[in-house]
């Protein structure tokens, strides 16, 4: 019997079990232990019945009872034909029948996917041309990431190293964490409040400042939140960035030996323009997937949600360990995790759906470009593939993300797409900000 139930997933299942079966199977079950079970005082297979009944009974008419629910459970929803979301949660009901236990099953079911119309929807797909700026502008940030720094006789200009003792205090008192000795930072690179590194700005070598300085309102000190102090600030160096020179030692440290400058220009160039296949694919894939979540509005079960949270969660944990293990890990609740595992598992089931009803799939052919194209960013890109081809789990990985990508080719068929001519900046920073 199907009672009403609150949640729009959760069912309820009355059942009942005959309680003379229960005993007959428990009381079996009791003599097979009797014959084994070791007891203090007798020898093995000698211990009396009853003492084992004693013992034991409770325990495995427990155990009888719930395999049996389960079973009867189990015909319940084949019978039935109910999709189970998990496993379903047992509670006991009162009952007149001496012969009888009765009992509610209370789980969840899979929720029936509804796709609407897809009319009306548009996805931007970015069409972006990697350009000889683009290219001078990696080369640049290649260079930058090598600088090194030189003293000069001059004020300090932003992006100048400069070497500074300082003191703040706070109404005539100095606070913690306000104080530093030969301290390196490089101006305009944020380190520092940005009030505090432009009233370094024009100081030279050997030169004194007094300035006060307010702090943000949501400062992460919280005694210091929006307040105002004073800093005296002592500059022991200004040096200003050198950048390399496009040299052979410089093409060596970038992992180029041959073809020089050209080769590796060239080299940049594959490199953005796979970065852009893939904040392209990025970008489409969400918009998808926002429409899917539109089209085929659904409840999820709570199960599933909560499975979503401990994994989430757990791979949260291992990721931070790893970063920092000997920092002692914050409390992670649910509800840290709870919106995003329920989008994840919303769009799951629809995908799913899509996949067994649409028959999308994705052949040998679409997984092994994938992978090769994974492989190219990688200095021996041959090593990788085969490391795929040798591990099934991880070509399983690549198989779930090549079917991913089948589903987003199958619902760009079904609405209008939009090229959307963009450059390579533009479109990075739209998928940093998404």
């Amino acid at each position: 019997m199907d009672t009403p139930h609150t949640h729009p997933l959760e069912r309820r299942l009355q059942l009942a079990l005959p309680l003379a079966t229960v005993r007959t199977l428990a009381e079996q079950r009791l003599k097979k232990l009797a014959r084994t079970v070791r007891m203090q005082g007798f020898r093995p297979g000698k211990v009396p019945y009853r003492l084992v009944v004693q013992q034991y009974g409770a325990q495995v008419q427990d155990e009888v009872l719930n395999e049996m629910a389960q079973g009867h459970f189990g015909e319940a929803v084949r019978s039935q034909e109910l999709r189970v979301a998990g496993p379903a949660r047992f509670e006991a009901m009162p009952t007149e029948q001496a012969d009888t236990f009765e009992f509610s099953a209370i789980f969840e079911v899979y929720p029936e996917v509804v796709v609407g119309e897809w009319t009306g929807y548009t996805i931007e797909k970015p069409v972006v041309t990697v350009s000889e700026e683009d290219i001078e502008r990696t080369l640049d940030v290649l260079r930058r990431q090598r600088v090194r720094y030189e003293a000069v006789e001059r004020a300090a200009q932003n992006e100048d190293r400069v070497r500074i003792d300082f003191t703040g205090t706070l109404e005539g008192v100095e606070f913690a964490g306000g104080k530093g000795q030969d301290v390196s930072l490089v101006l305009g690179n944020g380190r520092f409040l940005a009030d505090f590194e432009q009233a370094l700005l024009g100081m030279s070598a050997g030169e004194e400042k007094t300035f006060p300085l307010e702090f943000p309102a949501d400062y992460s000190a919280v005694e210091l939140a929006g307040k105002t102090v004073s800093f005296h600030t002592r500059v022991r160096e200004v040096a200003a960035p050198v950048l390399p020179e496009l040299d052979d030692a410089f093409l060596r440290s970038v992992g180029v030996t041959e073809g020089g400058v050209a080769e590796l220009r060239q080299e940049l160039r594959l490199n953005l323009e796979r970065e852009v296949r893939q904040k392209i694919r990025t970008l489409v894939k969400e918009q998808v997937m926002e429409i899917l979540l539109q089209v085929a509005p659904i409840p999820v079960p709570q199960v599933l949600v909560y499975n979503e949270i401990q994994r989430m969660r757990q791979n949260t944990r291992e990721e931070m360990q790893d970063q920092t293990p000997e920092r002692q890990l914050p409390d992670m609740p649910d509800s840290l995790f709870e919106a995003s595992a329920r989008r994840r598992v919303t769009l799951g089931l629809i995908v799913a759906e899509l996949v067994g009803r649409a028959e999308i799939s994705a052949g040998a052919q679409q997984v092994q470009e994938l992978i090769e194209e994974m492989a190219s960013a990688y200095e021996r890109p041959e090593e990788v593939v085969q490391w795929y081809t040798q591990n099934p789990a991880q070509r399983q990985q690549v198989e779930n993300l090549a079917l991913e990508e089948a589903v987003v080719r199958w619902v760009c068929d079904q609405v209008s797409v939009k090229d959307v001519v963009s450059s390579f900046e533009d479109m990075t920073r739209t998928v940093q900000a998404g």
